[in-house]
């Protein structure tokens, strides 16, 4: 009977088109079926005689999908805005609380309500919910507006849809990941690292075995093997650990001990931690070539040229310091993208070297050098005043101590040709004069002094 009765309730909601008037000669059914046609038939409305059962009305063409619970709301077909579809949710729940409980129509109500929910969600708007910024573990996101799907998370090693889905990346490292994946979040912001700690593992990969990492990854703690079972140990050649593939994606990188000692550019896989903080790394100039290897100059003539421009645009400085046309045409800022050259002549950074290695950082420089000495000699007047007069001949233009036919005194900066230097003597004669006057000043009085 229950079968009945939502067959009938059915038939009462839904007519069949298709069933046309037949006769009564036509009409021949089995005992079972005329009672149930009976009970159906008391249920279903009474038509008038002249108008046929297969009238296609709006409620007759529905074919029964409006209960398939993929089809629209009844009566919510032009609900395509927020604003309609919030309305249509306060209707739905006060009609909700009008029907009697249990009921079956307010479970149909209950449905709808459910399907007007999820509607909303769906043009609900991502930056309601979503914030912009999100700070973890010294991380700082910022949401992106990109519908690029050519990103892929670092957390979970999936791509990234941006049309669908909302991601964040970190501003300080660059870290990207879905919005789902903030708080598995376990490693922190490599910047940091690179803010307190700013030096390179300069020892060529410096591996311990897989023994000392008790079979783990050295990121994630995930297990590993090199037979890949659970997980493929991939060794980072920077830092000489093993990780997991989730950790290790096979990047390629420079690695700043091999450059040092060997002077090689050629990349070497590293894990995304390592080439996340030699990519922040890059520009820093922490390498004291002097100490780690000086035996490099001996070998690498471009590093030669390299330190002698640096040392003639130190001796350059002190000119425009004190020049007020080269302090309004801002020349030192020339090398505003590398301000340790205006600082000492020591320090590189890996971007250095390999500019360095391919040429350009010794052109740069070159013309660096030349719009550096024009404004010296030929342009500025000031400049051109504080210029020296050989002490040893007297003769010739006036030098700079950046000529590369000069020698410059250690101790008091005295210009000399550099000929006339190595010819005379090995001191300098203003040095000299200064001892002499130093001596006369602090000779010990005589018996008439006394007196």
């Amino acid at each position: 009977m229950e079968y009945d009765e939502k067959l009938a309730r059915f038939r009462q909601a839904h007519l069949n088109p298709f069933n046309k008037q037949l006769g009564p000669k036509q009409h021949e059914q089995g005992a079972g079926e005329e009672a149930l046609d009976i009970a159906s038939e008391e249920a279903l409305p009474q038509l008038p005689p002249e108008e046929p059962e297969f009238h296609c009305t709006e409620r007759v063409m529905d074919l029964g999908l409006s209960e398939d619970h993929f089809s629209r709301p009844v009566g919510l077909f032009l609900a395509s805005d927020r604003q309609q579809l919030r309305q249509a949710i306060e209707e739905c729940k006060q009609v909700i609380l009008a029907l009697p409980e249990h009921s079956e129509k307010q479970k149909d109500a209950v449905v709808r309500l459910i399907h007007l929910r999820l509607k909303l969600q769906e043009l609900k708007d991502p930056n309601e919910d979503e914030p912009n910024i999100r700070v973890l573990l010294e991380h700082r996101f910022y949401k992106e507006k990109s519908k690029s799907v050519k990103q892929t998370c670092d957390k979970c090693n999936t791509i990234i849809w941006g049309l669908i889905q909302t991601w964040y990346t970190c501003t300080g490292c660059y870290y990207r990941c879905h919005s789902k994946c903030l708080n598995l979040i376990s490693k922190p912001c490599v910047r940091s690292k690179v803010s307190h700690q700013a030096e390179y593992e300069l020892n060529i990969c410096p591996e311990t075995g897989l023994d000392s990492q008790d079979y783990r990854c050295a990121e994630c703690r995930a297990p590993i093997s090199l037979r890949g079972v659970p997980s493929e140990a991939r060794q980072c050649d920077y830092t000489g650990q093993y990780y997991c593939s989730h950790c290790h994606w096979n990047d390629l990188a420079i690695i700043p001990a091999r450059v040092v000692h060997n002077w090689d550019f050629e990349p070497r896989k590293v894990s995304r931690c390592s080439m996340r903080y030699l990519a922040l790394m890059v520009s820093r100039p922490v390498l004291r070539l002097r100490e780690i290897n000086p035996l490099l100059f001996n070998h690498v003539e471009e590093l030669v040229e390299i330190r002698k421009l640096r040392q003639d645009i130190l001796l350059m400085k002190p000119y425009f310091i004190t020049c007020k046309e080269a302090m309004e045409a801002r020349l030192l800022l020339q090398l505003q993208d590398r301000q340790h050259f205006v600082e000492n002549d020591e320090m590189y950074s890996v971007q250095d070297l390999l500019d360095a290695h391919t040429g350009r950082l010794g052109c740069s420089l070159t013309e660096t050098h030349t719009l550096f000495a024009k404004h010296i000699k030929l342009d500025c007047e000031r400049c051109q005043a504080k210029g020296f007069v050989c002490e040893l001949c007297r003769e010739g233009d006036v030098l700079f101590p950046f000529d590369s036919h000069t020698s410059v005194c250690t101790d008091c900066s005295a210009v000399f040709h550099r000929d006339c230097y190595y010819d005379n003597s090995t001191t300098c004669p203003k040095c000299a004069r200064l001892t002499l006057r130093k001596q006369s000043l602090f000779q010990e009085p005589g018996p008439d002094m006394d007196a």
